[in-house]
């Protein structure tokens, strides 16, 4: 298969998508009556200038994958890089944009690591167990995030009870690898108030995390006990209070770069403990809204590789306080401001505090247009001030018919670790970004979606590992500025149809273009040219629906190959929301990498069984 038939396959089903008349499903990222954080306020998707990607619990119960990143790499633009199976280092890029510049919220709790090497989210012990909603906001944010928000901001909810009464979610699953996942979420809701608890389970006696065709042969398991809550009450009719966290324990084998030898079978390991809490308070008081946070977040991970004298200890906190308030400026405008300070620190590294104020305002321009603006100022205890700005719009040419676009800038100061490090650099500046995109989206009523949207995205002032550079003091490298800009735009096509009341096809594309001067050329992480997914949900009788996923990954940078991954799925629906499934990811055992050396699944089988009631 090559690429081409693949494209104009693609471009087939998303022009026959644009035929009236077709009876197709709703198209999943434009659910009706919800909000998405596409603002400093949750927003209308049909009143946001920026392109969202939304994927809801349902998506990601009955997707065939076992791995949350796995199942989000789905979306367009999203890329998911694993240094083998589950429990191994894994990071989520946003149109190509590496996962440093895309930070990771769980209701509202920051979980990039401050003591990871570029300060990022790690994907590798996370499943879709208690995740209920996952949105992607695309494009320069750090006007309403702050640092880091070069390439997005990935929004993640965990399961809540969304009518008055209680709900509860069971699933059980087991397959090869001798994988087991257990998972159990109780929500319960009522007029003042409302609170969730979800636990979950996930072992894995895994595969080798280094390619087993390169003569590596010990497998590398995983195992992660996680347990999340959410609460919150209405004290008054004007006042809210509420509290929210999670704590993971989790161990993960992993390879050292030498890959297996008879010595170091079972020595290569990391152990973590995540923990994470926010409290929040939410006040009316006449025409304004005000809303007070403070969150906590920590990683303890305790790293051990083959020959070492003990474990290397990585231990990061981050606190933030923040304060936002908005009113009214009368029927067509409202008016979005407040401060925050976040202080992160590594233990023998140091710290760094930042504090920053932003406003924003969103303006109804008419019935037909919305205009949002957002401004920030970050001041860095060691880089002083940065200035951020957003500006976005909507157009609704028909009601179904939307045209969208954003500009911004946004800024990525070093980590601890490249500052503090033991190959850091405490002179270092600040990574500087501007993005833009324009996208059209046309629907027809609840039949069909069609959305196209050009991006572009340049930074200057990148942090990358120069071999050469002496000033950390090592003798074979540190981390140093690197010279010369680097480009990243493309194109994401996206489609739904349901070709027959039994049959529905969803596709999306994205090409991405990656050009620079200089080092900078080639300091991020290389992304391939074409992406191309495809899926195929067909109800083969009243009770059974089948599932096939198809991804076509080519021109990709260095030696990688390019490849094809099919996954596919089976459930049967019991009734009073029971269903039991199948599904085998890697369907044809394609062999792939999708970071030079490191393994994926071979054909993997899982049977499983979920209801909630």
């Amino acid at each position: 298969m090559t690429f081409y038939p693949a494209l104009r396959r693609f471009l087939c089903v998303s022009t026959c998508l644009s035929l009236p008349g077709l009876a197709v499903a709703q198209d999943f990222m434009m659910l009706d009556d919800i909000l998405v954080r596409a603002n400093l306020e949750a927003t209308d998707p049909d009143r946001s200038g920026s392109t969202v990607h939304v994927a809801t619990g349902e998506d990601l119960a009955t997707a065939p994958y076992t791995r949350l990143g796995a199942a989000l790499a789905q979306m367009p633009g999203l890329s998911f890089k694993s240094n083998g199976p589950a429990g191994t280092a894994s990071t989520i890029t946003l149109r190509g944009a590496p996962a440093q510049y895309v930070p990771v919220l769980l209701d509202g709790i920051e979980m990039g690591d401050p003591a990871a090497g570029k300060g990022d989210f790690d994907f590798g012990t996370l499943g879709v167990a208690g995740i209920d909603r996952v949105e992607v906001l695309t494009g320069a944010q750090s006007a309403l995030y702050g640092s880091n928000a070069v390439g997005g901001v990935i929004n993640l909810t965990s399961f809540r009870a969304q009518e008055l009464g209680t709900a509860q979610r069971f699933a059980v699953e087991y397959g090869s690898y001798a994988t087991q996942k257990i998972s159990y979420a109780y929500a319960a809701k009522t007029e003042r108030g409302e609170v969730s608890v979800t636990l979950s389970h996930l072992s894995s006696n895994g595969f080798s995390a280094k390619e087993e065709n390169d003569g590596n042969f010990e497998p590398d398991g995983f195992r992660a006990n996680r347990i999340g809550f959410f609460g919150q009450y209405q004290v008054t009719d004007a006042v809210t209070v509420g509290l929210n966290g999670f704590f993971e324990d989790s161990r993960g084998e992993n390879d050292v770069w030498s890959g297996d030898t008879a010595a170091n079978i079972g020595q290569d390991y990391t152990d973590r403990r995540a923990t994470g809490l926010r409290a929040f308070t939410e006040i009316t008081a006449g025409a304004f809204d005000h809303k007070i946070e403070a969150s906590y977040y920590r990683s303890d991970r305790q790293s051990y590789s083959y020959g070492a004298t003990a474990p290397s200890d990585f231990d990061g906190k981050r606190v933030k306080l923040s304060y936002t308030g908005a009113a009214d400026l009368g029927a067509s405008a409202r008016v979005i401001f407040g401060a925050d300070r976040k202080r992160e620190s590594v233990e023998g590294e140091g710290s760094v505090t930042t504090l920053g104020v932003f406003s924003e305002l969103n303006w109804a321009v008419s019935d037909r247009a919305d205009l949002s603006a957002t401004l920030r100022h970050d001041d860095h205890e060691t880089y002083g001030g940065f200035t951020s700005a957003r500006l976005s719009g909507v157009y609704r040419l028909q009601e179904d018919l939307l045209l969208r676009a954003s500009l911004g800038n946004g800024f990525r100061a070093p980590s601890l670790y490249e500052l503090y490090g033991p190959y850091g650099d405490a002179a270092m500046a600040v990574e500087k970004s501007t993005s833009a995109e324009l996208g059209v989206e046309k629907r027809w009523g609840e039949a069909a979606s069609l959305r196209a949207t050009a991006f572009w995205l340049e930074a200057k002032n990148l942090i990358g590992f120069d071999y050469a550079a002496t000033s950390c003091g090592q003798a074979f490298g540190c981390y140093a500025q690197v010279p010369g800009t680097t480009r990243r735009s493309g194109l994401e096509l996206e489609a739904e149809a349901a070709v027959t009341e039994r049959l529905t096809l969803k596709g999306n594309y994205t090409y991405i273009q990656s050009a620079g001067t200089g080092m900078a050329a080639n300091a991020w992480a290389g992304v391939a040219r074409h992406d191309l997914n495809l899926s195929a949900e067909m109800a083969l009788t009243p009770d059974w629906t089948g599932l096939l996923t198809v991804e076509r990954v080519i021109d990709r940078p260095g030696t990688l190959a390019n490849y094809t991954v099919a996954n596919a799925g089976v459930r049967y629906d019991f009734g009073a929301g029971k269903q039991a499934y199948l599904h085998i990811e890697n369907l044809f055992d394609e062999e792939y990498q999708t970071i030079s050396g490191y393994g994926a699944s071979d054909r993997a089988v899982y049977v499983g069984f979920r209801a909630q009631f």
